[in-house]
């Protein structure tokens, strides 16, 4: 089998950050464990035996089931999707409360395919409004990618729950957890954190920091990765605070993508 990679394009994905990220990666745990998984391109990279991911955004945890268990069906019904963008917009404008889950999934991976940038992203009403991408030919349907992502997931639990709620759940001594929330925006240009119709603010980032407390003591290896803002520097000043490079795609104005600083947080050595 190849090296599994994700199966949608993420504002915020991480494999630019990859390489760095494997170099921190502790060297024995238990169980790996991403509470905001996205794209999941850390969890793909390594591909641990015992896994437990989570997002709060339920089209995205609804894929993922959907390609675990009924990849064929899925696969189906994504070769009905047409890169126009009259049709575009009339899937987009579809409530995907009103399917059913492989339809909602199928929505989801055409959208994310041909929309500007790849870019998820909803408004207060939960409505999804990035526009058509006008992309020349982008792979909707990459069948073989879904049966590989597919035969992965048989051994990973899929969760669909606050992130606080579900790290309290389910972590336990030994668990290595990967953290990689919406980052703390360090301009008023760099909030890309509606993934879902909840921003992710300031008291979204101290309640996560407590959490990240919580779960050092309880015995957990922590590793996080956020903007390069001194507001997140003062809530981890007790841990080690690394500051690494990273390439970033989602700007408007081309000219200004680029390797910006991230901060990498952990709680071991």
């Amino acid at each position: 089998m190849t090296q599994i990679k994700p199966f949608v394009k993420w504002a915020g994905g991480k494999s630019q950050l990859l390489s760095e990220l494997k170099n921190r990666v502790p060297k024995s745990y238990s169980r790996y464990i991403e509470p905001f998984i996205g794209g999941g391109a850390l969890l793909f990279e390594l591909s641990p035996k015992m896994a437990i991911i989570n997002d709060s955004n339920i089209e995205l945890t609804n894929t993922y089931e959907i390609i675990k268990k009924y990849p064929d069906k899925l696969i189906l019904d994504l070769k009905k999707h047409k890169n126009e963008e009259e049709y575009f917009y009339k899937i987009r404008a579809l409530k995907s409360e009103s399917l059913n889950p492989i339809s909602r999934a199928s929505r989801l991976l055409y959208l994310n395919r041909t929309c500007f940038n790849g870019l998820w992203r909803v408004n207060q009403k939960n409505e999804f409004n990035t526009p058509f991408g006008n992309y020349e030919n982008p792979k909707i349907l990459n069948e073989e990618l879904l049966l590989e992502v597919s035969n992965f997931l048989q051994n990973v639990e899929i969760y669909g729950e606050d992130f606080e709620e579900f790290l309290l759940e389910v972590s336990k001594k030994g668990d290595f957890i990967y953290l990689d929330p919406p980052y703390h925006p360090v301009s008023k240009y760099s909030d890309f954190n509606r993934y879902t119709k909840k921003s992710f603010k300031e008291e979204e980032q101290n309640k996560l920091a407590n959490l990240f407390k919580k779960l050092d003591k309880r015995g957990c290896k922590l590793l996080q990765s956020n903007s390069n803002s001194e507001f997140i520097k003062e809530l981890y000043k007790e841990y080690i605070i690394e500051e690494v490079y990273a390439k970033r795609n989602i700007n408007k104005d081309s000219t200004k993508r680029g390797a910006i600083k991230e901060l990498l947080i952990r709680n071991y050595e």
